[in-house]
Formats: structure tokens, C-alpha cells, sequence
């Protein structure tokens, strides 16, 4: 007799069946898993052998055979442990033959019993409900299994807890969908006095899901700025909440906390590695540019990052995904990010300041920032200046604006492309910062004096065919944010003043 249990295997986010085949026969006793394992599986043998002697059963002096197909699929990860105990138990009538017939399952076992969390819960009863089946799963995965919608999930404690519900002497309930606890305080505009400028650009880069670049003295506020800018975001909607939800799950960081409307916010230190932005290592994990997927990535100190590491952005900015390339495949993971960043203008930081810049300047300067490519400061549409703060600044009271008053303005500007897109674009496109093409000829073709306008500024500035449409992206929110049909030459002009910083020139 073949048990065969169903499990799931990932590739990055997407899910691909397995079938677990155990075979207890006769012969020289031996346990053995085959169907390409790496080390995790092939050690699941010990994990299945010690759960199943907590339960007071032991292993049949016979050869047991594990088949994990198709075998020429690499087979990784713990939660590989509980479909080949319960294809072990079936073999020895300890369940039902049909027992896992219409579910699947994962979970890592511990020695005691306990089904313990794994990453992968969520796509793996999304996939499950596809397929019309349902899902076991460790009880801590329940609440984040839960929200596949209308699907039989199955959140088991323990192995023992599993059998018992099966043969009907416990019952383990359906789980109900886990949120997250989003009490935490965000971070209120208020907080900053002056960078009024900076405030204005940052309302323009969350009405159309721009990129930003600040540049200042050390102690300009440009943290600051960067940390509210996930209040100003509007929630997100269930399609962006399941996709980051996902990727989330994938990287074990799901298990437990339970899903949230709020958008990602990622802010990695300057020492992080390519694998560490972009997805990588020996299991392809997403990066930090995937993890912030739907949401901001924040990049502080922006010269200090290794310039292979912000090389390796300029795809994934450009394009919204990211594929991490290895011998036996690839894997691909979302990654629509809102990119900001912040650097000094030079080593010391204070260049263009006479009392405390330093000897070296205007050559410490054009060495620093030298450090940035042209490719990747051209998929940055909003670049400005964050002069240092006035004493005199920060004795005001606080500004009469903050985050809520904002986040309204912005609120209705992205309402007013949520509109527009659902009708040109099936919904594909969500932001201004997503047009291209014929698309953007059609909604953001600016009148006759801002088409004037563009064209000698991009002759003066020398845009590049991307700059000059990226400068046309964010007149759109500006025409978005007044609430303006067309595009004028007030808002091509607000866009280009945005365009350039003055020490890149």
C-alpha cells in the first residue's frame, strides 16, 4: 500500500503541488526520503520519527520509503515534516486511508509533537482553495490561512491533536482571519516645523506613488520627512493587502501577526548586501525591495550603499518586479516600491555652508555624489534640496497642517486615478508613477504653453526620454492635486522645479 498525503512546494511566491507517497514494505528496516530533499527534509526523519514516538507509536521494522514527487523538483523547507508523518500514519492504519484525500498540509514538527510555524500558510490555502481542497496547517498559521476565503482549514496544535479530530474524539474549530494589531502611533507632519517645501514634494509623492530623493545638511529633518510618509498613504485595498500579505508569508514574517491594511515601510541599513535588497541567498528570499512591495522602501545615507547594491535597483524601479537568477531556476517576486531616499551633499555634510564646510569643497562634493549613477537618479522623479533648519523655525508653534489634513488631498487625488486607470487600464495601473506609453500621451499631454514650457527645459536640462516623462507623471498628480482636468504650465513648471537638484547639475 502507497499513502499519499498533498503538500506544496514555493517558488518565490508561486505555488506548486507535491505529492507525498509513503510506502511501508517489507525488508531490511530503513527509512529513506527521496524527490531531490535538502538537508531540512532529510532531516525530517528524525523530527517524524521522535513526534510519533511522543504519541506512543513506533516506527515498523520495515522499509519505509518517502517519495516526494515530481522528484525533479528541488524539495526545501521544514514544513515537508507533517504531510510525511500523516502519509506514515495512513500506511500504518492509524488514520483512515482517505483521511487527506480532499486536504493538504504542511507544518515542522517538534520532537514532542507540536506542530510549530512555517513560512508559506497564506499561498498555501490560496492555492489549496484553487484547487477545491483544503489545508492542515500549524494552529499559529491559522489566522493568516484563514483569509484564503472559503476554504476547510484544518489549524492543528499538536500531531496528536490532528488524529484525535479525525477520529472525532476533539475538534479543532476553523480558525477566523488574524488582523494586526495596528495600534502604533504613526509619526504626524505636524512634528516638522519649516521644509515646507520638502512637506509640499512629500503630499506630491504619495497623491501619485512618485520616487524621492532628498538632499541636505545632517539634522535637515529628511528622516523625518521619509518616516510620515506611510501616513499620508492611502490604506491599502484587498488585492495589495493579499500581494504583500503573500510575500510576507513566503518570508516567514506572516506567522502569528496577522495581515494589515498598512502599507510596507522597509528602511535597510547601508551596509545590506544585493541578495539582502534584491532577494537572494540559497532559497532566492525576498529582498527588502520585494518586502516593501506596495509600499515605501526608505534608503538613508544613499551614496554610503555599496554601488552594485544600487545598481541592482534600477530593474526592479523601472519594472515593479525583481528575478533572482540561480543554476537551477529562477524566481521572481513583485517589487512596486516607492523608493526614497536621503543623502548629504557631500562627505562632511555641510557643503555650500561657509562656517562649517570643509577644505576640500567643491571637490568633496562632485566625489560624493559622483557615487550615483545618471541611470538610477533618472527613475527618481522628485529630487530636492533640505536646506538645514533656522533656530528661529523651530521656536514657532506647530503648523496649523498634519498628517490627516494631508492624507485628505491626497486621498482624493488618488481616488481621481483610481477612476481613471479603472477605466483605461483594467485596473493594471494604479498611479500616475505607473503610466507610460500611449497612456501617458492621452492624460498627460499638457497644454500648449506647458508643452513649451517642457521642451526647453528639456533642451536646458538635458533630460533623458525617461526624465522628460517622468516630469510629466508628476504634472498629472499636480493637476490631480488641484483637481484640474488638464495638465497647464503651472504644474510642468512645479514638476521641473522638482527635477533637479542644483548640486547635480
Amino acid at each position: 500500500m502507497v499513502a499519499r498525503v498533498g503538500t506544496v512546494a514555493f517558488q518565490g511566491v508561486e505555488v506548486l503541488d507535491v505529492d507525498v507517497q509513503v510506502q511501508v514494505a517489507r525488508g531490511v528496516p530503513a527509512f529513506r526520503i527521496v524527490g531531490l530533499p535538502d538537508k531540512a527534509v532529510a532531516e525530517s526523519r528524525e523530527r517524524v520519527r521522535a513526534a510519533l514516538s511522543a504519541m506512543g507509536l513506533a516506527l515498523p521494522a520495515k522499509r519505509i520509503t518517502v517519495n516526494l514527487s515530481p522528484a525533479d523538483l528541488l524539495k526545501e523547507g521544514s514544513h515537508f515534516d507533517l504531510p510525511i508523518a500523516l502519509g506514515l500514519l495512513t500506511a500504518m492504519d492509524v488514520m483512515p486511508p482517505d483521511t487527506m484525500d480532499s486536504h493538504a498540509a504542511l507544518g515542522e514538527l517538534a520532537l514532542d509533537g507540536a506542530i510549530a510555524p512555517v513560512a508559506g500558510a497564506l499561498p498555501a490555502a490560496i492555492h489549496a482553495a484553487a484547487d477545491g481542497r483544503g489545508l492542515v496547517c500549524p494552529a499559529p498559521c491559522g489566522g493568516e490561512a484563514a483569509w484564503a476565503g472559503d476554504v476547510d482549514i484544518v489549524a492543528a496544535p499538536s500531531l496528536l491533536a490532528f488524529v484525535n479530530h479525525v477520529k472525532g474524539t476533539q475538534v479543532l474549530r476553523r480558525p477566523k482571519p488574524v488582523a494586526a494589531d495596528d495600534a502604533a502611533a504613526i509619526p504626524d507632519l505636524r512634528d516638522i516645523k519649516g521644509q515646507e517645501i520638502a512637506k509640499r514634494a512629500l503630499e506630491v509623492v504619495a497623491a501619485g506613488g512618485h520616487n524621492l530623493l532628498m538632499c541636505g545638511p545632517p539634522g535637515a529633518g529628511k528622516s523625518m520627512l521619509a518616516a510620515r510618509l506611510p501616513g499620508l498613504l492611502p490604506a491599502m485595498d484587498a488585492r495589495e493587502m493579499l500581494e504583500v500579505s503573500v510575500i510576507q508569508s513566503v518570508a516567514g514574517l506572516l506567522a502569528g501577526r496577522g495581515l494589515t491594511n498598512r502599507r510596507p515601510y522597509r528602511d535597510p541599513h547601508h551596509s545590506a548586501s544585493s541578495a539582502a535588497m534584491v532577494g537572494g541567498g540559497v532559497r532566492a528570499q525576498p529582498g527588502e525591495v520585494s518586502l516593501a512591495h506596495n509600499g515605501v522602501l526608505f534608503l538613508d545615507e544613499l551614496p554610503e550603499f555599496p554601488r552594485a547594491v544600487l545598481e541592482s535597483l534600477r530593474q526592479p524601479l523601472e519594472v515593479g518586479r525583481v528575478t533572482v537568477a540561480r543554476a537551477n531556476g529562477h524566481v521572481t517576486y513583485p517589487a512596486r516600491v516607492q523608493l526614497v531616499a536621503a543623502m548629504n551633499p557631500c562627505k562632511c555634510g555641510h557643503f555650500g555652508d561657509p562656517a562649517q564646510g570643509c577644505s576640500r569643497a567643491p571637490g568633496c562634493a562632485r566625489d560624493y555624489q559622483a557615487r550615483l549613477s545618471g541611470p538610477l537618479l533618472d527613475r527618481i522623479d522628485l529630487q530636492i534640496e533640505v536646506p538645514a533648519v533656522e533656530a528661529a523655525d523651530l521656536s514657532l508653534p506647530p503648523p496649523a497642517e498634519g498628517t490627516d489634513e494631508v492624507a485628505a488631498r491626497v486621498a482624493t487625488a488618488r481616488e481621481i486615478q483610481r477612476s481613471r486607470f479603472a477605466n483605461l487600464s483594467a485596473g493594471a495601473i494604479r498611479t500616475n508613477a505607473g503610466m507610460d506609453g500611449e497612456l501617458l500621451e492621452r492624460v498627460a499631454a499638457p497644454d500648449a504653453s506647458g508643452a513649451r514650457l517642457l521642451a526647453e527645459a528639456a533642451e536646458r536640462l538635458r533630460l533623458t526620454a525617461r526624465g522628460y516623462h517622468r516630469a510629466l507623471r508628476v504634472a498629472r498628480t499636480l493637476a490631480d492635486l488641484n483637481g484640474a482636468d488638464g495638465v497647464r504650465r503651472l504644474h510642468v513648471a512645479e514638476a521641473l522645479s522638482y527635477r533637479r537638484i542644483a548640486g547635480f547639475a
